[in-house]
């Protein structure tokens, strides 16, 4: 079965916000053509409670609107302040490592400078999943790594603050697998708010063929506009190809940080 959400992500950006408008256009031409049909076979029915039901509309889909784009938002805010979160625990884990003694200090660091690059993701869906499966092997070298030194030193309190540190870099990897691929908004309501917004502008386009009035410059507007911010909805919810990108800079300036300090 092949899910909406994977369907509207398979689109560019760009090609969203142009298929949303044709069929915004498409849903205004219809309610228009549909209004006039109904004014001429029945010309007291513009004296119905149209105009009032169309605006109740607007206002439920502005709502909708309102809680579409918090509860996206949230989520892109959520991707941007785990980066930072990792890049603060694998700098940590870095320092902490400086405490043990060698061989194992060095190969902890060096393991590090390999997984940095990793954890800063690109729009390659292939290539992402490629890094997340090297982020795990060499998680599970540094944990082999430390579960040799626990046995030779299990009383270190050194060594167990260095653990502490490993198994929050590990949970935090997790955590952005999490956020970035699978907490995104639910399809039902991407799939009520799509289709309550064609189903409003038909309405309005109706309003519109009852009175047998319309503005071209508005109905424009109110399209490109509409479609605006439910594309903005949905760039915000897609971790991947869009315009708003999770800033990565904070693991850039960490991978500059530990290659200065081999290179020291």
């Amino acid at each position: 079965m092949v899910h909406f959400q994977h369907v509207i992500d398979s689109l560019p950006i760009v090609g969203f916000f142009v298929a949303f408008s044709i069929a915004s256009l498409i849903a205004i031409e219809v309610g228009y053509r549909l209004g006039r049909w109904s004014q001429t076979r029945a010309s007291d029915e513009k004296e119905g409670p149209t105009s009032m039901i169309v605006g109740s509309l607007l206002a439920l889909l502005a709502f909708l609107l309102a809680i579409t784009m918090g509860m996206a938002s949230d989520r892109f805010d959520t991707r941007r302040q785990l980066v930072l979160a990792e890049a603060n625990a694998i700098g940590t884990l870095y320092l902490r490592a400086g405490y043990l003694q060698e061989p194992a200090s060095g190969e902890i660091r060096e393991l590090l400078r390999a997984y940095v690059p990793l954890r800063i993701v690109t729009n390659d869906l292939a290539d992402l999943r490629m890094k997340i499966a090297r982020s795990g092997a060499i998680q599970m070298q540094l944990w082999s790594i430390a579960e040799d030194l626990a046995r030779a030193a299990p009383d270190s309190d050194v060594l167990a603050l260095f653990i502490e540190s490993l198994n929050e870099m590990i949970d935090l990897h997790e955590t952005r697998i999490t956020a970035g691929l699978y907490a995104r908004v639910p399809e039902t309501i991407l799939i009520l708010l799509l289709l309550g917004s064609l189903l409003t502008l038909a309405m309005v386009g109706y309003s519109a063929g009852l009175s047998v009035r319309r503005s071209a410059l508005t109905t424009v507007v109110l399209i490109l506009v509409l479609g605006a911010v439910i594309t903005l909805v949905v760039d915000l919810d897609r971790p991947r190809d869009g315009f708003l990108d999770v800033n990565q800079q904070p693991l850039i300036d960490l991978l500059e940080q530990i290659g200065r300090d081999e290179r020291h």
